[in-house]
């Protein structure tokens, strides 16, 4: 899955972003899934994900979390979002001790990740990178909005619902906190980072 690789942003930023991904392998392994992904979805919810979601149903803004577990399928994507490294190793320890026999996706920056790894005791079998936006550039949103953007890896966050966003938060009539959670209802999936975009928000207000 490449959906959650294209996030834009400073090595600072994107230390406290990360994205975990469990899905079944069509034909290999969907006998049992929709129960082993429930179970993926307890986990990052027990450690405090700041979003999770199941692209089929919706993330954890606009469902319930009984409603997205229970409505989990063998052929869903199920997420978990988290802002720091040190969790993510918890997780990664949980599900390792869980033996879900799921494949799980873990993004981030590959050194955070690959620590996060060595924490849970566990050697990464792939690795996979974005080689960057190609073709007509200086047609997309300035650096600042893609930011925001690229955390809802479907391009269902636009550049004119981000800025309609900032200047309502310079007006006053919403906090940052409050835009942040507007513009992650639109990601359905639930891969969209709110205390990462807070902070991009309130920059991008300031």
């Amino acid at each position: 899955m490449t959906h959650t690789l294209h996030r834009r942003g400073t090595r600072e930023s994107l230390n406290r972003d990360y994205v975990m991904l469990c899905i079944a392998a069509k034909g290999i392994n969907e006998d049992g899934a929709d129960e082993k992904m429930q179970e993926f979805l307890r986990t990052v919810i027990k450690y405090g994900a700041v979003n999770f979601g199941d692209m089929r149903t919706g993330n954890s803004f606009c469902c319930n979390p009984e409603e997205i577990i229970g409505k989990v399928t063998s052929t869903s994507i199920v997420h978990g979002v988290f802002t720091d490294r040190a969790t993510v190793a918890k997780v990664m320890r949980s599900l390792k001790k869980a033996d879900l026999g799921m494949s799980v996706v873990v993004s981030g920056p590959f050194a955070s990740v690959e620590e996060a790894c060595k924490e849970a005791g566990i050697v990464p079998h792939s690795r996979d990178f974005s080689a960057g936006i190609w073709g007509k550039i200086d047609r997309l949103a300035r650096p600042e909005l893609l930011e925001c953007i690229t955390m809802c890896g479907h391009a269902m966050i636009s550049a004119n619902l981000v800025e309609d966003i900032v200047k309502r938060i310079k007006a006053g009539v919403i906090n940052a906190r409050q835009g942040s959670l507007e513009i992650g209802r639109v990601c359905c999936c639930g891969i969209y980072n709110p205390e990462r975009a807070e902070r991009i928000l309130r920059k991008l207000a300031s």
